[in-house]
């Protein structure tokens, strides 16, 4: 049975490992991934108490609340449960978070790419601290100690990358893409095939639904805004995204030790 174990064991980290280089070889064989300049004209551009596109600047706020409330689990009540070997991870997710609120704040007062570049590199923290977390969650923590800075600084690259590839005439997304793109596919594999050292996986299960529902009000962005008048399917996003990370600090403080 330990033999079989153990097979099955090599098996999933052949599975894992053999997506993350197929998707990180499909998406380098493309073409460069230019920004498409449409993406700044949101819908909601209504000016409301003088601020510009109004609700896309305010519905970033729940990141803060979220944020702040994920860094004072962690370092004041220390109600969090997580591993603590790994504790910098758990906080540089949620300071993340908080800081995608001024980010992307930022970002919709004045949509354009010198400003995105603030909009995304908070989103690169949180995003590269989330795989480092499930890794050592599911896992095994010492690969995720190895991977979370390298990981953190390539996805400070990405922006950077792109923004530097953007003023030299051909910007390229394809970085930017990996750190989004391969954290959310992988996600959904690890909470299949691994098991987790807590209860209370289904936070994850949310946010990634949340994360992907949001993704696609922000596709539908005119249309929900022609049909619900009031927010946006931008501003709707913010929400939505705010709400999964919302249901995922609650699952990291009701969760137990199980393994």
């Amino acid at each position: 049975m330990t033999i079989l174990k153990y097979k099955i064991d090599v098996i999933k980290y052949i599975v894992i490992t053999l997506l993350s280089l197929s998707v990180i070889f499909g998406v380098m064989t493309l073409d460069p991934i230019a920004q498409d300049l449409t993406y700044h004209q949101f819908k909601d551009q209504r000016t409301l108490l003088g601020l510009p596109n109004f609700l896309n600047v305010v519905t970033n706020l729940p990141f803060l609340l979220v944020g702040l409330a994920g860094l004072y689990s962690i370092l004041k009540t220390h109600r969090m449960k997580l591993i603590p070997e790994l504790k910098i991870a758990y906080s540089f997710f949620f300071c993340g978070v908080s800081l995608i609120a001024f980010g992307s704040a930022y970002y919709h007062l004045s949509p354009a790419n010198g400003t995105l570049l603030w909009d995304r590199l908070p989103m690169t923290f949180a995003f590269m601290a989330l795989l480092s977390i499930l890794i050592a969650e599911f896992i095994s923590l010492r690969v995720a100690q190895l991977l979370f800075l390298p990981l953190v600084a390539f996805g400070v690259f990405s922006v950077f990358y792109w923004q530097y590839t953007e003023g030299n005439g051909e910007g390229d997304l394809r970085l930017y893409i990996l750190v989004q793109f391969l954290t959310v596919l992988l996600i959904p594999f690890i909470l299949l095939l691994f098991n987790s050292r807590f209860s209370h996986t289904s936070g994850y299960w949310l946010l990634l639904s949340a994360y992907i529902i949001a993704k696609i009000f922000e596709y539908f962005d005119t249309t929900v805004h022609n049909n619900i008048l009031i927010l946006s399917g931008h501003s709707l996003k913010h929400l939505l995204a705010a709400l999964g990370i919302f249901f995922l600090l609650k699952s990291y403080n009701n969760r137990e030790l199980i393994n």
